[in-house]
């Protein structure tokens, strides 16, 4: 198996799900997000007001495409990341997409509070998270698998996508074992 890339908008649990399912399967993880402040030696914030979101969409992928040379890798992404089709390809061809939603009352209570989000520092981030989910949810649907993390917790999340896993295993495995006969 390749990666496996969370994908999502914000405040639905891509890091912290990413992290603890990392540890469970030894794997290693990365927020891109954070490679792209650490590499870019500045925030996002700072990338947005500075060089707007097309510069930020540019390395995003930049950045996704070194990651997706790697192998069991956990990714969580930018909640913009699926709008690329390129990206999507990248993801695909290099390991599975897991959509990690939630309901916008739930989004805005994740998110309230933090100024690192570019794209809810506006005046009305309610009708903001609103806009931005109908927009990408044709974007967010490419995804291989989608779990609503409205009403589960971190711990559940991530035997959730243990299970996703070890059913995929199981099911290639059988195509593998009818190939051979």
């Amino acid at each position: 198996m390749g990666n496996i890339y969370l994908v999502g908008f914000m405040g639905t649990g891509k890091t912290s799900v990413g992290k603890e399912l990392a540890k469970r399967k030894h794997w290693r993880f990365v927020d891109l997000d954070e490679l792209i402040e650490l590499r870019q030696r500045r925030s996002i914030v700072d990338i947005f007001a500075k060089n707007g979101e097309a510069y930020f969409r540019r390395i995003e992928k930049q950045i996704l495409k070194e990651v997706a040379k790697e192998q069991k890798f956990m990714v969580a992404c930018g909640g913009g990341i699926v709008i690329d089709p390129d990206n999507i390809r990248i993801m695909r061809q290099t390991g599975i997409i897991i959509c990690l939603a939630a309901s916008p009352e739930v989004i805005l209570k994740r998110t309230s509070g933090y100024t690192h989000r570019p794209l809810l520092n506006v005046s009305e981030p309610a009708k903001q998270i609103e806009f931005l989910l109908k927009m990408r949810a044709p974007y967010y649907a490419q995804a291989d698998y989608t779990i609503d993390t409205s009403k589960l917790s971190v711990k559940e999340v991530v035997e959730k996508i243990l299970k996703i896993i070890s059913t995929r295993k199981t099911a290639k495995a059988k195509v593998i074992r009818r190939r051979e006969r």
